[in-house]
């Protein structure tokens, strides 16, 4: 017995090898086990497969066998809820994923599956090993294919700490979300050496695939953390608004915030003037419990804004236009950023709340060519598609194809609310009065008779007054009542229930 234990307390040993960790923090970066020992509740861990080894007999590396293959795996808690996690470790063959790699990774993503738990991947690889041939991609194989079925069941968490290259980078971009640490995490297919062969551009690592490309450029990341320690406390910070599965509602935090509180600052945050600019995140933060607003990908397509917030303790999700970037127009950037995570919310019985002041689509050959029609219809399929409760407020503007997409009710929104300086129409007054009395005012050429025009088409066919009429606005209110009106909607709208007509599944325009 005592040699047993003895086995044991060696190969434990062997775990926490400290060699390896020096290696790490010589990098500036934490080991897997450090990484699970800050984001999970202290003494929650438990470890499953530790003693699992890459089948060195095959590949002539008994050299390189090390308890565990380069990745923890395991469940724990996360301020009491449970979470399935794996962490890469870097120290190990570079974190470099065979096929007991693999194994561990699939194991706990069916745990997470079967049991109806979130699960959280720290990534720090080099990729598929190069040694195991087709056996590390048909280990990545098996990890996408887990990713995708988890898709809407479970929240699904990549978190990048390191390297993640070639096909690696699929995994995190099947997942929920993407967290980066700037000047630490890099996601790239091919590496700096293999396009500056291929094609003989130079970029490093850093600009290539950074932190700051993936959340500014390309859309892939969700947040760009400054280290570590902040990471994984957003990480922690997220998890509060999500339910641990699909057939849950979102945990509801008693609210530090009274229901009827008056939003008196919204007179003075949103400008009467509808082509004067302002910061729309002020007035989501005036609208929601106080501090509670946390946004998603806050720097790529900064024209469209989006995040969960809670409303009387109650998570919601907020899409709202940014004016001061683009005045507010959809792109095909925008587009893409707002229809994934309305498919998010509608997956994990989120509602979705819109601060609509678009004045459309933006206008230009680049985006007509680079298919703004394709890539703006995901916005009016996802919309269409979620059964959540789908709550419009319309501010300022809401004109043209935008308005479809943010505000219509025949979009199937429960509620569409507007202040009285809502504005709802094809086009701006100005646009529409050139196109209807474009002749008659040619021949006048009175400037006099245009601004005529222009009042009358907009006190006739353009207030929320007229929309209402024709039932196309619900409410119309003091701007001030917003968030009162806003939580008393979602209490009544909360046990919605929506039946659709059975399908495998719908063919969204990608």
């Amino acid at each position: 017995m005592k040699d047993k234990n003895s086995i044991l307390a060696n190969r434990k040993k062997e775990l926490f090898s400290q060699a390896r960790a020096e290696v790490q923090h010589e990098k500036g970066k934490l080991t897997a086990r450090e990484r699970l020992d800050m984001l999970l509740d202290k003494g929650s861990f438990t470890e499953l497969e530790a003693f699992a080894r890459l089948r060195s007999h095959e590949f002539n590396l008994q050299e390189k066998q090390v308890d565990g293959d380069a990745v923890v795996t395991g469940y724990g808690t996360i301020s009491g809820r449970k979470v399935y996690v794996y962490a890469q470790d870097a120290t190990v063959m570079g974190g470099s994923l065979g096929e007991i790699h693999a194994k561990k990774i699939v194991h706990v993503q069916d745990l997470s599956l079967q049991t109806g738990c979130p699960i959280i991947g720290i990534i720090d690889s080099g990729g598929a090993r190069i040694q195991e041939g087709v056996s590390s991609l048909d280990g990545y194989a098996e990890i996408f294919q887990r990713c995708v079925a988890a898709s809407g069941v479970v929240p699904q968490i990549a978190v990048i700490v390191g390297p993640s290259a070639g096909g690696a980078c699929y995994s995190p971009a099947l997942m929920d979300f993407v967290f980066m640490v700037k000047d630490m995490s890099y996601m790239f297919i091919t590496g700096p050496q293999v396009i500056k062969l291929v094609t003989g551009e130079e970029i490093d690592f850093e600009k290539l695939g950074g932190a700051m490309v993936h959340n500014q450029t390309s859309g892939v990341a969700h947040f760009a953390m400054a280290n570590e320690e902040g990471c994984f406390h957003f990480v922690k910070k997220l998890l509060r608004f999500l339910p641990a599965n699909n057939l849950e509602d979102p945990p509801r935090l008693a609210p530090e915030d009274t229901a009827d509180r008056m939003c008196e600052r919204l007179l003075e945050i949103v400008p009467v003037d509808s082509t004067k600019p302002y910061d729309m995140k002020e007035v989501i933060e005036e609208i929601v419990d106080k501090d509670s607003f946390f946004g998603l990908q806050r720097f790529y397509a900064k024209n469209a804004i989006i995040g969960l917030a809670r409303l009387d303790g109650y998570p919601v999700g907020i899409v709202a236009n940014q004016p001061k970037v683009l005045a507010g127009c959809l792109d095909i950037d925008a587009s893409d950023k707002i229809a994934r995570f309305v498919r998010f919310c509608d997956a994990f019985n989120i509602p979705v709340v819109n601060l609509v002041d678009v004045p459309g689509y933006l206008p230009g050959v680049d985006q007509e060519h680079r298919g703004i029609i394709r890539h703006g219809a995901k916005i009016l399929y996802a919309y269409a598609e979620a059964t959540v409760p789908k709550i419009a407020v319309v501010l300022r503007k809401s004109y043209g194809g935008a308005y479809i997409a943010l505000s219509s009710k025949k979009l199937g929104y429960d509620q569409v609310i507007a202040w009285p300086s809502a504005e709802l129409a094809v086009m701006g007054a100005e646009q529409a009065v050139d196109i209807v009395y474009g002749r008659e005012l040619r021949d006048s050429s009175s400037t006099r008779l245009r601004q005529e025009k222009v009042s009358e088409f907009r006190s006739k066919f353009m207030t929320p007054y007229t929309a209402a009429e024709m039932g196309q606005v619900d409410m119309i209110i003091d701007p001030r009542e917003t968030r009162a009106t806003l939580i008393q909607s979602l209490a009544f709208l909360r046990t919605k229930r929506q039946v659709r007509v059975r399908r495998k599944h719908g063919i969204i325009p990608v």
